[in-house]
């Protein structure tokens, strides 16, 4: 049986992880902050990114460590680099020194943009960490997420419901589902092909979609006609500082996020898409986005 170390295991992609591995017969030891329920299957180590015994105990034993966990969000670029640079190396670490090879980072497309923001800058400072690591690794880096469970994209679910969504400027995008994802994930962990490389993995639109054209399959998929306005940047920067004043900690719009979101390339690479041979996109988006909206529904989380 293969035994897999997971960071990040009570977020939404680890969450979904943990679910298919099981499914798949994995062993799982799974990071967590706070005492979790026990599951078959799961063993569960209490603790976090800055503790190295726990992250030790994590490795312990593990044939491959998959590295989810970091921050989309923190104050300032301190915060950033101690949870995804700082984080990543001390897991890096762990794995090295408990004889774990086998290293999967899950990273970001913001990662080849580095300069527009702390977030995309902590994330290509974690790249270099595994690069540098003399591990089995591979970099997996998603565009957008979404799915059941997900925070991130509510906000946008929630506009289309209302029937207007606020954009960023003209712009396109990439996006996958989270069990396409997971799927990807579980699918490296054995494969000794992708040793080294970066894969950026889609739904299979091979173009992305434009802003508008995601934010109308939205309002499909809630069954509503929408409306979308592109915003200037100099709006979205207001924006966000009225964010922060209004949600303080939990502001969605930060200043950070203001400058990637308005980056109008985050298409993945088609030269870096996954071999069709490991892995293939199942979840069509017009039908995953409407899943999801159902499941918001019954969840009571679109107001």
């Amino acid at each position: 049986m293969t035994v897999l170390a997971l960071t990040g295991a009570t977020g939404f992609v680890g969450k979904t992880v943990i679910r298919l591995a099981l499914d798949k017969g994995f062993e799982i030891r799974a990071l967590t902050r706070r005492p979790q329920e026990p599951r078959t299957g799961v063993t569960w180590i209490e603790g976090a990114l800055d503790t190295p015994e726990a992250l030790r105990e994590l490795a312990r034993g593990a044939d491959a460590l998959l590295h989810i966990a970091g921050v989309v969000n923190a104050r300032n670029r301190a915060g950033f680099a101690a949870a995804n640079i700082a984080g990543t190396q001390a897991t890096v670490d762990a794995a090295a020194a408990e004889g774990v090879r086998r290293f999967i980072h899950v990273s970001s497309l913001s990662a080849r943009e580095p300069e527009l923001s702390n977030y995309g800058w902590s994330k290509a400072g974690a790249e270099e960490a595994v690069a540098a690591s003399g591990l089995d690794w591979t970099m997996v880096r998603p565009p957008a997420i979404y799915g059941p469970e997900d925070t991130e994209m509510l906000e946008m679910f929630r506009m289309a419901r209302r029937g207007l969504v606020m954009l960023p400027p003209m712009g396109r995008m990439s996006v996958i589902e989270v069990s396409d994802l997971a799927r990807l994930l579980l699918a490296l962990v054995t494969d000794r092909q992708s040793f080294g490389r970066i894969y950026e993995p889609d739904d299979g639109v091979a173009t992305g979609w434009s802003h508008r054209g995601f934010a109308l399959a939205l309002g499909a998929a809630l069954g509503r006609k929408v409306s979308t306005m592109a915003m200037p940047k100099t709006v979205l920067r207001i924006a966000s500082r009225m964010d922060r004043i209004v949600r303080r900690g939990g502001a969605k719009l930060t200043a950070d996020r203001v400058e990637y979101f308005c980056h109008p390339d985050w298409v993945i690479d088609p030269a870096k898409r996954p071999p069709a041979a490991l892995w293939e996109p199942q979840v069509n988006t017009r039908g995953g986005l409407k899943a999801t909206a159902a499941w918001y529904r019954r969840k009571g989380w679109l107001g």
